[in-house]
């Protein structure tokens, strides 16, 4: 072994080992936020996941969850391990590949003819590049979490670093094995993520630029687009097109031959392999070289992509969690084509002004009935009225909300349609400029803190002075610009003196930067920030960032004349670039005693009582819990029901079967009657005749026989149920309620025999008439629950009769005068709250919390105890109000969670208990941040308008507080505030735009 490949594989292994022990020391102890909790779930019991499903990543952290050896809380963290262990290995190829390309730089071909001062000038290239990747803000976010990004990256990594490895290999034999393996590494990356095919055009240039002694302009394009088909073939041709094609044999086999289900799959199997076989037996028999590299690569990726077997295997199982249920090859193509998600217009598509004015009958969708595949229904494809539809229609989204932000943005009047210009405009600043060149620069720049749409910090923001609320986020982070500039000085020097790796790896930077921005065409808001996507751009700017250590070591010529000096020097200093990355970051990416995703989750399903149905909404309602469930087998005697599922058929089929301790929930329609495409939309056309009000028991029994007393023709002739009164009644058996003893002593009174409420004029979705069915089937013999998370429309206009126990709300057949918010029953919601609920680490200002811990989960705890204190002064309990605020402000502190705006309304209540020392300390730390956060708002009109009205609305609260508490010095000092910043307000409009 030479002195070169020594160094490189001890140095390479060294900064792995670091890159390992930076992310195993801020890994996550157990499931974050988001789809981590169904990632875990899934890979502890081989479970299919949301669409497109990552097998591979199931397989590979089914493996690390034995490493708990039966403890159960101690699978998310083993499950976590896969990422840290995926992304040290990121870093490892990473090193590797810059080592590799920076040889071409320094123009040494062979080992022997590299010196010392070349070996460490190569060394500290590859360190400082890879470890500035290391310690990079979006990747560092991915490594230290049970999701696929990390293992994606590792597939990108050892691709690049196979292609340029296969590129050096002079034995034809042995460069085309080099070929095989990348094929197999690309298949298996199908089974995590598809971010890895993007890089195929842009390698398909070192291809060429190696088969090819006097390349060209005509030549490289050319090649491209080879790439472009190559990709076209597997992401188009072999993920959903084999199956596809093994969907028409089956079809045919079934429908028209007579044989029995999978006949015409296991035709295809057999046709397809054997032809493959056969073709890879003529190619080597007849010598041609090409073709049988061509023919085993196919086998090769064929044989990493077969991990989706898995999804197919254990759907037909049909575990718990079985997202689309895709158990025959039919369903299995909706679900790699993620088609309950709908599309994207891409090139040409209408714009969210265009308005449909006809339906067709798209593909037609298949069931297995009879020994048959029938047709149930078609997919709709939409016709929209001419001239509607454009070019690079960048703006599309009709969601409730969307059409009034790309009015905001571009300036469009109501109505007024997007021109070409306003499309290039959304575009460039919003798509490109805030969702992909604001996440590069929080990378190599500086990352203005952790609120969402947070900006950049740059070199000189280092001497102003921000509010401290900004100051003192962990995630305010400023790297003075320096990997960005030595980037820039790799680029230069790659431009000078490999203009061919730079055109490679400038397309692998775009490719997996700006034209998955356009490919993606990204809606007007997110949920959450989605910086974790381009990760593979920076992948490819850190090598860059290599590169500079050669041109910093060039530029020092004149300075320093030792060339082993040199390099060292130089290495020296930009050593210093990855360690500010790494310094800075530290406090923001270390999850170590980080629990409360978990936590809140068991809150939320203490908050039920036993065998209760649980409506969920969101992902972080719902992910965390089907974990602690599935996992940790906590109360799984609670039935979770998302309602964003449960508008599909699968998902209301698992609903109709018991699963652990959960009896099946209480679904009297049929099959018929919530099949995909039946009773989606439910119109609100109201009938005479049933305007006071409709029975729902009646009215689910008419929707259940498909009953033309409350149908209506569509346009295209067939007949839809409708909701035809705004009134809605169910009677209620009030004696057998009564031995129930369901409903506190003190509100029997309230017990009528049957409850009303107005539902309102809307269209109802198919998940309310689920849940409309649920409540009327079930009579009240299991609790029902609603999360106090959900939007206000998934209540059904039915908050007065519901009963405010903890983190969500039971549905009761009484109802309060005046509880427009449902009532508290203090008895039961005290004991959730301070005897049943778990608060580790949230008292812990070392602990990293970050906006989605800050937001929905804190904000629940806090309006929980909020609105428990109150009911208990309502009750003249004053003692245990006193310790639930003590709970409230003991688990929850400012020193880790700051005071938001439900803290704001802490203050009446400790007045109120006669707490005015505590009471005037809130009020006092609040209003010096609110007034901090005002003043900052007026010089930087980048500030959000919604903070702004935050801080006002705290100010005003407090006021309003004070002078209730008869504190009229403190009243009049915060008014004097409130009023200086509302005029401001009122003057420039804002806090800005």
């Amino acid at each position: 072994m030479t002195r070169f490949n020594r160094s490189n594989n001890l140095t390479g292994w060294i900064v792995f080992a670091i890159a390992f022990l930076t992310y195993a020391l801020t890994v996550e102890r157990t499931a974050s936020f988001w789809d981590c909790g169904e990632f875990i779930a899934c890979a502890f019991k081989l479970q299919v996941p949301h669409p497109p499903g990552a097998p591979f990543f199931l397989l590979i952290g089914r493996l690390f969850s034995m490493f708990a050896f039966g403890d159960l809380t101690n699978v998310a963290y083993w499950v976590n391990m896969v990422s840290v262990l995926s992304s040290a290995f990121t870093i490892l190829f990473l090193f590797w590949t810059i080592t590799l390309l920076s040889r071409k730089l320094i123009g040494k071909k062979t080992d022997e003819e590299l010196t010392q001062a070349d070996i460490i000038l190569l060394m500290g290239s590859g360190a400082v590049g890879a470890l500035a990747y290391t310690w990079s803000d979006s990747f560092w976010f991915s490594a230290v979490e049970a999701e696929v990004y990390g293992m994606s990256s590792f597939f990108t990594a050892i691709v690049i670093w196979a292609v340029f490895k296969w590129e050096r290999i002079e034995d034809p034999a042995a460069e085309n094995r080099w070929l095989i393996f990348t094929a197999y590494l690309v298949g298996l990356s199908i089974g995590v993520h598809l971010l890895n095919l993007v890089t195929i055009p842009a390698l398909a240039l070192v291809y060429y630029f190696k088969k090819y002694d006097k390349p060209s302009v005509f030549g490289g394009i050319l090649a491209f687009m080879g790439g472009l088909v190559i990709l076209g073939i597997i992401n188009s041709g072999i993920i959903p097109g084999l199956p596809s094609m093994a969907g028409k044999f089956e079809i045919f086999f079934v429908n028209s031959l007579g044989l029995p289900y999978k006949s015409g799959v296991i035709f295809f199997i057999v046709i397809f392999l054997g032809s493959l076989i056969w073709g890879i037996i003529y190619s080597q028999k007849k010598a041609k070289v090409l073709l049988n590299t061509g023919l085993l690569s196919l086998a090769f990726i064929l044989v990493g992509y077969a991990c989706y077997l898995m999804v197919l295997v254990r759907a037909e199982y049909n575990p718990p969690i079985n997202e689309n249920n895709p158990n025959d090859v039919l369903s299995f193509v909706s679900y790699l084509k993620r088609e309950q998600y709908g599309s994207r217009p891409l090139l040409y598509g209408p714009s969210f002004v265009s308005r449909p004015v006809n339906q067709k009958r798209g593909a037609p969708m298949y069931r297995k009935q009879d020994g048959k595949y029938t047709i149930y229904d078609y997919r709709p494809e939409y016709e929209y009225e001419p001239g509607s539809s454009m070019l690079l229609p960048r703006m599309y989204s009709t969601q409730a909300g969307h059409p009034q932000l790309y009015q905001q943005m571009t300036g469009l009047a109501e109505g007024q349609k997007p021109t070409m210009a306003h499309n290039l405009s959304f575009m460039f600043s919003y798509q490109i400029g805030h969702m992909y060149w604001r996440y590069f620069l929080w990378n190599f720049v500086g990352r203005e803190s952790d609120e969402e749409g947070a900006g950049n910090l740059l070199p000189w923001d280092a001497f102003k002075k921000f509010p401290s609320i900004i100051e003192n986020n962990k995630a305010h982070d400023n790297f003075f610009m320096l990997p960005f500039i030595l980037g820039l000085f790799g680029v230069v020097m790659m431009y000078f003196r490999r203009q061919r790796d730079l055109l490679v790896l400038g397309l692998l930077f775009l490719l997996t930067g700006v034209a998955l921005v356009v490919y993606l065409n990204s809606p007007p808001t997110e949920p959450r920030e989605r910086d974790y996507i381009y990760v593979g751009s920076f992948y490819i700017f850190c090598m860059w960032i290599g590169f500079g250590v050669i041109a910093l070591a060039e530029g020092l010529t004149k300075f320093v004349k030792s060339a082993t000096a040199r390099a060292g020097v130089a290495t020296g200093l930009c050593l210093v670039v990855p360690v500010i990355m790494g310094a800075k970051g530290w406090d923001n990416h270390n999850r170590d005693h980080r629990y409360h995703s978990v936590d809140f989750a068991k809150n939320l399903l203490n908050s039920c009582a036993p065998n209760a149905i649980l409506f969920t909404g969101g992902d972080n309602d719902t992910f965390p819990l089907w974990y602690v469930q599935e996992v940790e087998g906590f109360r799984t005697d609670v039935r979770v029901c998302n309602l964003s599922l449960l508008g599909t058929d699968w998902y209301i089929d698992q609903m109709k079967r018991k699963t652990y301790l959960s009896e099946a929930l209480p679904i009297s329609l049929d099959k018929n009657n919530y099949a995909f495409g039946k009773n989606d939309i439910v119109p609100f056309y109201e009938i005479p005749s049933v305007k006071g009000g409709i029975n729902l028991k009646e009215y689910i029994g008419l929707v259940k026989q498909e009953n033309k007393a409350i149908q209506v023709p569509l346009t295209s002739g067939d007949m839809t149920s409708i909701l035809p009164s705004s009134v809605l009644f169910l009677p209620v058996d009030t004696e057998a309620v009564k031995k129930m003893n369901i409903i506190k002593s003190d509100l029997i009174p309230y017990l009528s025999d049957s409850i009303s409420w107005t539902i309102g004029k809307g269209d109802l979705y198919k998940s309310d008439l689920m849940m409309l069915d649920m409540i009327a089937t079930n009579d009240w013999k299991r609790p029902i629950y609603f999360s106090s998370t959900l939007g206000g429309s998934s209540y059904l206009n039915l908050k007065e009769y519901m009963q405010l126990e903890g983190y969500a709300y039971r549905l009761l057949p009484v109802k309060v005068p005046g509880a427009s918010d449902g009532y508290v029953n203090s008895t039961v919601m005290y004991d959730n709250l301070m005897n049943k609920m778990f608060w580790r680490e949230l008292d812990n200002a070392n602990t990293y919390y970050d906006n989605t811990y800050l937001g929905s989960p804190i904000f629940t705890a806090r309006i929980a105890f909020l609105r428990l204190a109150g009911q208990l002064i309502a009750d003249n309990k004053l003692d245990e109000a006193k310790k639930a605020m003590n709970k409230a402000l003991t688990v929850m502190p400012d020193k880790s969670i700051p005071y938001d705006q439900i803290s704001s309304n802490f203050i009446g209540t400790l007045f109120d208990l006669g707490e005015n020392k505590k009471a005037l300390e809130i009020a006092e730390t609040m209003a010096s941040r609110s007034d901090e956060n005002l003043t900052w708002s007026k010089v930087n009109p980048t500030t959000k308008r919604r903070d702004s009205q935050v801080d006002l609305y705290i100010l005003q609260t407090i006021v309003h507080e004070c002078r209730e508490a008869k504190q009229e010095a403190a009243a009049k000092k915060y008014e004097a505030i409130f009023q200086k910043h509302l005029a401001a307000f009122n003057m420039y409009g804002n806090g800005a735009q």
